[in-house]
């Protein structure tokens, strides 16, 4: 397991990280979650020791990660460092062996990695030869080849077409579900919200929520209905103990307290409109992103 504690970084006037507690566990996805400049790419650099906190201690296994430990570690970060100019399959074998790890099974790991995404073909071109989505995938497998126990994830998502991203999530799920412990930020809270069983989400270096997406959606004590109709919109602001929260063509967003009568909203919503489909449930990951981070 991968736990932050009290994680605090400044940089001059500016505190990155401010007192950060919050725990990764293994066999499982955990969405980090934030806006632009929350300190995301700042504790996940210090996992690996690019960013030294000033206090606090980042912990591998409940003890302080240690050189070693980094060497079972794979990050793929943001700002994406491969050489443009090197063959494929030369430049992952010799981040390969910067890992520490005997070269025929770092050649047998590349080898397997460009099979299983679809690069074998493209292993002896230079990396600035392949398409955006291909360089991902590159630099995803570079992250990968030393079979890392725990996988850090800066926006691995950024910039892929749909099929590309159906390929990352399903990737790291299987990753996931055989025991690696991944860590990975993005701003695609639907996607999230699909693949992740935790999430943590950070503002202004500070952690505003962390657990499992489900215990946090339900505790959350409004809940939405979705209202799909046929015919003319209704008067919505005449339904009581509700507040529209989205309405459109032929649909209808509403957001209830837990504790409202839904029975009774559905009969007043079914005397207003031609009801075609009613859902009752906890906010989304949307939802529940905004109000942590507008609190």
């Amino acid at each position: 397991m991968l736990g932050f504690d009290g994680a605090t970084k400044r940089f001059g006037p500016v505190t990155a990280l401010d007192g950060c507690t919050f725990a990764v566990r293994p066999g499982r996805l955990t969405g980090f979650l934030g806006p632009n400049g929350a300190g995301k790419t700042t504790a996940m650099r210090a996992v690996f020791g690019l960013v030294q906190l000033d206090a606090g201690t980042v912990r591998w296994q409940g003890a302080p990660v240690r050189a070693a430990d980094r060497a079972r570690f794979g990050y793929m970060p943001e700002e994406r460092g491969l050489y443009p100019r090197m063959r494929v399959r030369d430049q992952l074998t010799y981040l390969g062996l910067l890992c520490g790890r005997r070269p025929g099974d770092v050649v047998r790991s590349v080898d397997a990695w460009l099979e299983r995404l679809g690069l074998a073909q493209r292993a002896a071109d230079r990396l600035d030869a392949l398409s955006h989505g291909n360089q991902q995938r590159v630099q995803l497998i570079a992250a990968l080849v030393g079979e890392p126990d725990l996988l850090v994830l800066d926006e691995p998502f950024s910039g892929l077409d749909p099929m590309a991203m159906e390929a990352m999530a399903g990737l790291l799920s299987g990753l996931a579900a055989d025991g690696a412990t991944v860590l990975f930020s993005s701003h695609q809270l639907d996607l999230v919200q699909d693949l992740c069983q935790d999430v943590v989400i950070i503002e202004h270096g500070r952690i505003v929520l962390a657990g499992e997406l489900s215990e946090l959606r339900a505790k959350v004590p409004q809940r939405f209905v979705d209202i799909r109709y046929r015919g003319p919109a209704p008067d919505w602001s005449r339904l009581t103990a509700v507040t529209v929260v989205a309405a459109g063509d032929g649909q209808v967003r509403l957001r209830v307290g837990a504790d409202t009568d839904v029975a009774a909203v559905l009969a007043a919503v079914r005397d207003r409109a031609d009801l075609v489909s009613f859902s009752y449930q906890p906010p989304t990951l949307s939802e529940l992103f905004r109000q942590a981070v507008t609190a």
